[in-house]
């Protein structure tokens, strides 16, 4: 696993307001189908559903679950390398949460947590290219198609 972060979600309580907060900050953000996106330096910050983003990791949330309510995400440049990830972590002491699957909007993902119960979702998703050096840049949604929208993208 490269040592980076490619996308940071925090699952949100009200999507709105969390929009204006981050805005009144100075930050500008893209939403598309309920997830608003910003680029952050060479990594995206994700805007998401808490209870979205909970079911989306495979993980329970509310009181005493444990959920923070941020997902981690790492991508990568192939299906094959999320599968390998993930197996690479559960080796290690990660507990897989959703094994590796193509999501209905088209992009492959799936996620660990790691031994404190932090979620990393692992994903290949085309449209939102990493650079050489593994940089991630957040498409422009105003035009082009959603290229798989949506964190890890999961947002993570």
């Amino acid at each position: 696993m490269e040592q980076r972060i490619s996308l940071i979600t925090l699952g949100v309580t009200d999507l709105a307001r969390a929009r204006s907060f981050y805005e009144a900050l100075g930050w500008r953000g893209q939403e598309i189908e309920e997830t608003v996106f910003f680029q952050a330096g060479g990594l995206g910050f994700v805007l998401w559903s808490r209870r979205k983003l909970a079911a989306d990791c495979g993980v329970p949330d509310g009181p005493g679950t444990g959920f923070g309510g941020i997902a981690l995400a790492h991508n990568v440049r192939s299906a094959a390398e999320v599968d390998a990830l993930l197996s690479t972590a559960e080796r290690a002491g990660g507990r897989i949460t959703k094994a590796g699957a193509t999501s209905e909007l088209g992009f492959y993902s799936g996620v660990f947590t790691d031994p404190d119960g932090h979620a990393w979702e692992v994903a290949h998703n085309p449209g939102f290219p990493l650079a050489e050096d593994g940089t991630l840049t957040i498409p422009d949604f105003s035009t082009s198609p959603a290229n798989g929208g949506g964190p890890g993208t999961s947002a993570g």
